[in-house]
């Protein structure tokens, strides 16, 4: 099982907080956009901006709060790329099966190296993330900063590593 890192809570936190209008009392929990499809549904356009005032207030209030945030697509995934590796239980935030078929494999780049034994390295992504191999095979001596790196799923939590287009080896996230 992978542990998350310290820098993980806060995005878990937030997407919790983001499912759900309030967690306080659930007998007050208020459905955001239902009430504004409501005043999408009046005709009266004297009645439909009445609704908006009343509703749109309340929407700016619980982001204020901390309560509600809305997130775009691009920030999505910005998420999920700086979250690849990990085992997350599955939220429905982050985009389901349909749109996530890239979320199999990540196509990213090395921002640093550190060899920790001969055979031994950790590489740091542009998202973030800290990835190990271990019993690499020579020819990887010489990854570097600024080197592509595609990280693909594998078997049992484990990753196939390929840098700068060299045949895979394994490896796994460690933060």
């Amino acid at each position: 099982m992978t542990r998350l890192p310290l820098a993980a809570a806060p995005v878990m936190a937030m997407a919790l907080l983001a499912s759900s209008a309030s967690a306080q009392d659930a007998g007050a929990s208020t459905d955001h956009l239902a009430a504004l499809r409501a005043c999408q549904g009046q005709q009266d356009p004297a009645a439909r901006l009445a609704c908006y005032d009343a509703a749109v207030p309340v929407v700016v209030a619980a982001t204020d709060k901390g309560e509600l945030r809305i997130v775009d697509q691009a920030e999505i995934k910005r998420t999920r790329r700086g979250l690849f590796g990990f085992a997350l239980p599955d939220l429905g935030i982050f985009g389901g099966d349909d749109d996530a078929p890239d979320m199999e494999m990540l196509e990213t780049t090395i921002t640093g190296v550190r060899y920790t034994q001969s055979d031994t390295f950790l590489f740091k992504t542009k998202e973030g993330a800290t990835w190990q191999v271990a019993n690499a095979p020579a020819r990887l001596a010489e990854a570097k900063a600024g080197d592509t790196v595609v990280l693909k799923k594998a078997s049992l939590g484990s990753y196939f590593i390929r840098i700068n287009g060299q045949i895979g080896v394994k490896g796994k996230r460690v933060s």
